[in-house]
């Protein structure tokens, strides 16, 4: 296994022991950010983990996380960390949380592990080295007609306040059939085929970065909603790749598309 990934690995098992430490539990402390969103220690404490054990085992390495921002300046190695993707489920109690963890090398994303320990379930991969899911290796669906194909999507308030909830209207009613999983759950099961496209409006690097080297290692397709294959675009689309042209002709969001990284 790639060492940089095997880190990554042994950084989630940590972070798991951090999140369901405080996981309904009563001493949860919810603080809210100037954006409004929620925080908890354990948001605090698992970036702070991440912080502390690369020092020691990558100190030449740079970091950028939600909560403490770029940590060092190597522009050759990042790693990205999103201590836990849906927070708002967490401090409700609802298992749907993950940690993510990615490595950007010379501005490629080629690690990224989405651990999610109240589903019990880990989604992992490496450049060339294919998408796993708790230690089984996952492929997108080969489905190729929207009439049959599943969609998932983050809530209709993000679409509304981003000026696209047409669009995304659009393309359910095409649909099979529609769920708002949101977060990083929806684009791990269009990584595991049980979800053809998966949509967000609005969300940071730090959301994406990990997400979209397993969608891409499963076989899928990861852009933002102008097309251009980046997480750091603001927004997103994962797929198989057999429905992603489709999907965007209907959000109808192609203008502007500028190259990424």
């Amino acid at each position: 296994m790639n060492v940089d990934l095997e880190l990554a690995i042994e950084l989630a098992d940590s972070a798991d022991e951090l999140t369901m430490r405080h996981f309904r539990s009563t001493d949860l402390v919810i603080a809210t950010k100037p954006d409004m969103s929620p925080v908890t220690q354990a948001d605090r404490a698992v970036e702070q983990m991440v912080a502390e054990r690369l020092t020691l085992s990558r100190p030449d390495d740079s970091l950028l996380g939600e909560e403490f921002g770029q940590q060092g300046s190597n522009p050759r190695r990042r790693w990205i960390v999103d201590p836990i993707d849906g927070t708002k489920n967490y401090v409700r109690g609802i298992p749907v949380f993950a940690t993510l963890l990615a490595l950007e090398e010379d501005r490629e994303l080629v690690v990224g592990v989405v651990s999610a320990p109240g589903l019990a379930r880990r989604w992992y991969a490496a450049r060339g080295e294919g998408a796993f899911a708790d230690g089984e290796r996952i492929y997108v669906s080969d489905i190729d007609r929207l009439e049959d194909a599943q969609i998932c999507h983050a809530g209709f308030e993000y679409w509304e306040k981003s000026g696209r909830l047409d669009g995304l209207i659009e393309l359910t009613r095409h649909a099979w059939r529609d769920r708002g999983f949101g977060d990083f759950w929806q684009h791990m099961l269009v990584a595991e085929g049980s979800v053809e496209v998966a949509l967000d409006p609005e969300v940071s690097l730090w959301d994406l970065a990990a997400v979209k080297v397993v969608v891409e290692e499963a076989g899928g397709r990861f852009t933002d909603l102008a097309g251009v294959a980046t997480a750091s675009g603001g927004n997103a689309i994962s797929s198989n790749g057999l429905l992603h042209e489709t999907a965007l002709a209907l959000i109808g969001d192609r203008a502007g598309a500028t190259g990424g990284g």
